[in-house]
């Protein structure tokens, strides 16, 4: 196969990795100039995509142009007209994770139960609604790429600390932009996901439950990063497939959606609540679900762009990734000084198989030694795979401590919260 990759930092740059060494040809567009040296000595990056269309058209319908971001549906739309085979979202797909308020519109339209949420474009409106009501919220920016770290859950009853995170927020940024944010009710449960494979038509019967662990410090304290590790499994996915999946299946058909898609969640003994969308693939997600997978990525794309099956084989375990940081991450600032260009180096007594459950990610080769690259310090996830929770989780641990980075960080209680008494919970309420 040809595959086109198209990106703002080369997200997915471990897939497209397995697929070069599968055999494939792989080229790559990475929109963010600090982001060119993701996997550089690698990959093969192109500076114009658009140039490399008829390449893709060459090669009929073994070409293939997969989509990383949520912000470039409208593209994705005019290549599907075009005749272009393309996995990734669509327009509507950026709406619904980019505009939350439209989100939670579609979740309610499909007969799913969401949590009250309130838009705001003033930080002094958000706080005097704070004061009037007295609940507890949490705030959420609007927008694909807004900084994670900017969210807040409120951890007092009234929400008093997050009115004076607003006030500080609008005192130390500027006017213009306007922010764009929502308040949304705090839902006390347990956070899942479901994540399935659209084929433009459907959804594969193949879909997968997902436990991110978003804070960065163990314990769930300190701020909310994009993931510091996730739990995944494809097994007992079926009753949230046909709940919260299938109901969608209508508006992306409509929308033109074709690609990978995730609703967050809460679940309790009341209902399910939908959170929001990811559009997109997700990272780390995406490695964390290969450990699962007894096909490769193209095989799957393939299935999903020719409808020719609608399911593709798992195996029935439990995959835990790790993510590995150096500093600032989660910030970006002053990374060029303090982490960018030092040494990756793997224990030497690394299996094959141990070497392929790393999925680097802000990495380079640069003569013939592996260093840190991107622009945030996000090394990449070391995986695991078993029967149990418990057990993936050991064996992703134990292979991220022979990955020997200066200053690496990275969480030691990835799915200790997804406890027996959780999963139980889940099966009880049947969910699983």
């Amino acid at each position: 196969m040809r595959i086109l990759g198209i990106g703002d930092c080369n997200d997915l740059a471990a897939m497209y990795g397995g697929m070069q060494a599968r055999g494939h040809e792989v080229r790559l567009f990475v929109r963010d100039p600090a982001s060119h040296g993701v996997f550089a000595g690698m990959l093969t990056r192109t500076h114009d995509w658009q140039r490399e269309l008829g390449w893709i058209r060459e090669a009929g319908p073994e070409g293939l142009i997969l989509f990383e971001t949520a912000d470039q549906g409208a593209q994705q739309d005019a290549l599907r007209r075009d005749g272009f085979q393309v996995i990734g979202g669509s327009a509507l797909g950026d709406r619904l994770e980019a505009e939350r308020e439209y989100g939670q519109a579609v979740l309610r339209e499909a007969g799913l139960c969401t949590a009250a949420s309130h838009s705001f474009s003033s930080y002094r409106e958000a706080s005097d609604f704070i004061a009037s009501r007295r609940q507890r919220y949490v705030l959420k920016f609007n927008g694909a790429n807004s900084p994670r770290t900017r969210n807040y859950i409120a951890q007092k009853g009234d929400s008093s600390d997050l009115a004076a995170l607003l006030h500080f927020y609008g005192v130390h940024e500027a006017p213009v932009p306007s922010p764009d944010f929502v308040l949304m009710e705090y839902i006390d449960g347990i956070e899942i996901g479901v994540g399935g494979y659209f084929n433009g038509t459907d959804f594969m019967e193949t879909a997968c439950i997902d436990f991110e662990h978003k804070r960065f410090f163990p314990g769930e304290l300190g701020e909310l990063t994009g993931e510091m590790g996730t739990v995944v499994s494809y097994a007992g996915s079926g009753r949230l497939r046909d709940q919260v999946l299938k109901p969608l299946a209508g508006v992306l058909r409509d929308g033109g959606y074709c690609g990978y898609i995730n609703v967050n969640l809460m679940a309790n003994a009341d209902g399910l609540w939908p959170l929001e969308f990811t559009s997109r693939f997700g990272y780390p997600g995406y490695a964390i679900c290969e450990r699962l997978h007894r096909e490769p990525w193209e095989a799957i794309f393939q299935k999903m762009l020719h409808r020719s099956a609608n399911h593709f084989d798992t195996v029935p375990d439990f995959a835990v990734g790790i993510v590995l940081t150096v500093p600032p991450f989660p910030y970006t600032q002053g990374y060029e000084e303090i982490s960018k260009g030092i040494p990756v180096i793997l224990d030497e007594g690394l299996s094959m198989a141990e070497r392929a459950a790393i999925a680097f990610a802000e990495v380079e080769l640069r003569q013939g030694a592996l260093i840190t690259s991107g622009t945030s310090g996000y090394v990449g996830v070391a995986t695991g795979c078993a029967p149990t929770v418990a057990a993936a989780s050991a064996s992703a641990l134990a292979l991220a401590r022979k990955v020997y980075v200066p200053n690496l960080r990275y969480r030691e209680d990835i799915g200790v919260r997804v406890s027996d008494e959780a999963l139980g919970n889940l099966h009880r309420w049947g969910y699983l």
